[in-house]
């Protein structure tokens, strides 16, 4: 019995041993930090069909991968693949594909959790275990708006929001909630950002040469990354506009008209009379500033006078988009060129027609008219472009365009009247000299009479401040003896009184003490005993009497007894002893 026990215990330990040997020398592995393990499983029921990735018990890639640490599989049954972990940095986002799940519902692309397709929820920066079998991944910039811009978001899934409605949750169309100014993780199956400047931009229009927007300038900051991916959403706007505005721009030159090049004549011509070289741009080609949002559009300002002379201006408006606004904007007009383009620019063009037809060529040029017909097309462009929730602050007149033949006698005419202004002036500034000259003199003359009249006064005030201290002075010698005179009499009269007061106190008490020796004199009515009386008064204290008998013997006997070397100073009476014998 004890065999078969022992026999069994060396059984069970080898036993023991070779799993453990099986178990940690073929079945153990180890996943490194930032990886993961794909298991594929060699055995287990088949997959269903149009499945790709397996669950536990069944045959295949197994849909859960395994994090970092230490694990056991048998390799006879299970083969691993160590993949490295997808690691998103900052200010990426990752657009997820799942190839496994229920199949979406129609007209629907973007999945939810357990469906396949498109995940409408992105994964931000971090680490993630995907497996990349039933799984894809989309590695995109976030979005990050800069400040001075809002993003105006399109929802592309969902039904179509009604027309005219801003479409609400799950609703395809432009939303009402504009992103504001910072980091964004946003799908872009799911979402369209369009990046709008608000606040104040400037639309300029450049006479002849067309007309061009200037919007927000990028405002960089202290990190490059986000200057990088502000930049690139930018691009992305910048490059969405210009392909808006290659497709709804015409190249024709003749579209111009006759009017455009007399203007461009007209406009050289002035140039080199003015001594200016510098060159006239082609009309639409926007400036290249990185940091400065700018388009350009084929669209000028032109129309006739109301003397029939063809003028163009050069002005700049400034129009200002609220964020509170932005998307009813977005949504009515489209992106910032289409808003320019088809609600801006063309308010300027028939307003200025409008009113600018209604003024001579000759107001163009003297600053009363062209002012009062800046003012005119503000105030109609403000209250124009308000109904359509743009606010316009300034319409700037900066050049007129006026034909040489009535420019130049004007210019002519002008000049000779500011000539002859300026002769004037320069009369006016003689005699202003003159009397300019006369008066520095007159000034001149007057300070030094002032100066003297200075001189004095100082000495006035010096002389009577020397009096007034003098005067002081002696008043204050004056009261100084007057209370010294008075002390001294209060000391006399106080010796006085203190004297007297004396006398009287030693009167009384000596006339006192004599009044007390008198009635004690009456008291004793003996003279002897009085006597007596104030003998033993002045008496030392520590007097002693010692009285001694005289009896049989010698004084000097008696004396050695009583010890009167002992007794100090004290008085001896001598007395005879009586005599005992006798009766």
């Amino acid at each position: 019995m004890k065999n078969a026990i022992s026999i069994l215990i060396w059984i069970v330990m080898i036993v023991g041993g070779l799993w453990l040997v099986w178990q940690w020398g073929f079945c153990r592995f180890y996943i490194d930090p930032d990886e993961m393990a794909v298991i594929t499983a060699k055995n287990g029921a088949p997959l269903p069909p149009g499945e790709i990735l397996a669950k536990k018990g069944q045959k295949g890639v197994q849909e859960d991968v395994l994090g970092e640490g230490r694990h056991f599989r048998n390799p006879i049954f299970y083969e691993r693949d160590i993949l490295p972990v997808t690691v998103i940095p900052p200010g990426k986002v990752v657009i997820v594909t799942s190839k496994v799940g229920a199949e979406l519902p129609p007209g629907e692309f973007l999945a939810e959790p357990g469906q396949k397709g498109i995940w409408r929820r992105v994964l931000g920066p971090g680490k993630y275990r995907l497996n990349p079998q039933g799984y894809r991944i989309d590695i995109m910039d976030a979005v990050n708006i800069p400040v001075g811009y809002v993003g105006v978001m399109t929802s592309l899934s969902g039904e179509q929001a009604p027309s005219g409605k801003f479409a609400e949750s799950r609703q395809k169309g432009v939303r009402q909630d504009v992103l504001q100014p910072g980091f964004y993780y946003v799908n872009p199956k799911e979402y369209t950002i369009d990046v709008l400047e608000v606040g104040v931009n400037q639309v300029s229009l450049l006479g002849p040469l067309g007309s061009e927007v200037i919007t927000k300038r990028q405002i960089a900051t202290q990190s490059k990354a986000t200057d990088d991916l502000q930049q690139n959403v930018l691009q992305a706007q910048r490059q969405k506009r210009e392909g808006y505005l290659s497709q709804n721009q015409s190249a024709d030159v003749e579209k111009l008209g006759k009017g455009l090049r007399k203007s461009l004549a007209g406009s050289a011509l002035a140039a080199s009379k003015a001594g200016k070289g510098s060159k006239i741009p082609s009309p639409g080609k926007p400036k290249q500033d990185d940091s400065i949002a700018t388009f350009a559009l084929n669209q000028f300002v032109e129309f006739p006078s109301r003397d029939g002379f063809d003028i163009s201006l050069d002005m700049t408006v400034e129009v200002e988009l609220l964020p509170e606004a932005i998307a009813w904007v977005f949504r009515s007009y489209g992106d910032l060129p289409a808003v320019v383009d088809k609600i801006i620019l063309p308010q300027i063009l028939s307003i200025s027609r409008l009113k600018g037809s209604a003024y001579r060529a000759k107001d163009f040029i003297v600053g009363e008219g062209r002012e009062k017909f800046q003012n005119d097309l503000t105030e109609s462009l403000a209250n124009t472009l308000k109904e359509k929730q743009i606010i316009v602050h300034n319409a700037l007149i900066r050049h007129v365009g006026v034909p040489m033949q009535i420019l130049d006698p004007i210019q002519q005419a002008s000049i000779a009247a500011e000539q002859d202004l300026t002769n004037k002036e320069m009369q006016n500034t003689a005699r202003k000299q003159a009397d300019l000259n006369t008066e520095l003199g007159l000034i001149e003359q007057r300070r030094e009479q002032v100066m003297q009249e200075t001189e004095r006064l100082k000495a006035e005030i010096k002389a009577d401040q020397e009096k007034q201290m003098a005067e002081i002075r002696a008043t204050a010698l004056k009261q100084v003896a007057e209370i010294d005179k008075d002390t001294a009499s209060s000391r006399a009269e106080k010796t006085r009184k203190l004297g007297e007061a004396d006398a009287k106190i030693i009167e009384m008490v000596e006339g006192e003490k004599a009044n007390g020796q008198l009635l004690k004199a009456k008291a004793f009515g003996d003279p002897a005993a009085f006597s007596l009386w104030e003998f033993a008064s002045h008496l030392r204290a520590d007097l002693k009497i010692n009285i001694l008998h005289a009896g049989q013997g010698t004084l000097w006997t008696d004396l050695e007894k009583a010890r009167l070397g002992d007794l100090g100073g004290a008085a001896v009476l001598n007395a005879p002893k009586p005599d005992r014998k006798t009766p």
